[in-house]
């Protein structure tokens, strides 16, 4: 599996990404925003950050760079895209993923570890939880309050496209969403770092079974 992960002015968790990939045996490399091409990879990661400084709006800038029209383009090949914090975000604005990421119900950046319910056990970033699951993974979002109106919300539960949800709501989330993909199935986004859960010395493991249920779905397409 070869994965990029998209580095914006402004990430400070492609590394982060970048390791746990590695980690997991992946060819991972970091590309930059300013490249226009992505052929060649398996899986597209978007990290967490503050790209672009989150001037106008949390990642409305960044889905103007030239990066984001091949990330378009892999997508509607059916490649893997994977937005994580701020990634969720400029998915969102590039119109990738429904909804928007509002500021946090309660003002204030949120940085804690919180539990999630895997709401969908059977997708490309979930397969390898057991069904209803309750996970560990860690937050930092000041804007990670999901929003979307009535009929893409009733859509999203119709179609089980909503892949984690908040067990307790921290930052006001419409229906507790933490994850949710599109209606092909693969392109993924949520507010929680799993990067940030995938090494013991860091006490938390939980996010592991993230990057094993995209590596498994990238092997059964090959």
């Amino acid at each position: 599996m070869k994965a990029a992960v998209i580095s914006f002015p402004g990430s400070n968790c492609d590394f982060d990404m970048l390791y746990a990939l590695q980690g997991f045996g992946v060819d991972a490399e970091i590309i930059s925003a300013k490249q226009n091409s992505l052929t060649g990879f398996d899986a597209i990661f978007l990290p967490g950050g503050f790209s672009y400084g989150d001037y106008l709006r949390t990642g409305a800038i960044a889905r103007f760079s030239p990066i984001m029209s091949a990330v378009t383009q892999a997508a509607n090949a059916g490649k893997l895209i994977v937005g994580v914090c701020n990634g969720f975000q400029i998915l969102t604005e590039a119109g990738l993923l429904p909804g928007q990421l509002l500021p946090n119900a309660k003002p204030g950046f949120i940085c804690d570890e919180v539990a999630l319910h895997v709401a969908n056990g059977q997708t490309a970033f979930s397969s390898a939880y057991d069904v209803d699951e309750t996970i560990l993974i860690p937050i930092a979002h000041a804007e990670g309050n999901y929003f979307a109106d009535e009929t893409t919300l009733a859509k999203l539960e119709k179609n089980d496209q909503i892949v984690f949800r908040y067990v307790n709501n921290p930052n006001g989330s419409a229906h507790d969403i933490a994850g949710i993909m599109n209606e092909q199935g693969n392109v993924f986004g949520m507010m929680p770092h799993p990067e940030r859960a995938v090494d013991a010395v860091l006490g938390n493991i939980d996010g592991q079974n993230f990057f094993k249920s995209i590596l498994s779905g990238i092997l059964t397409k090959v």
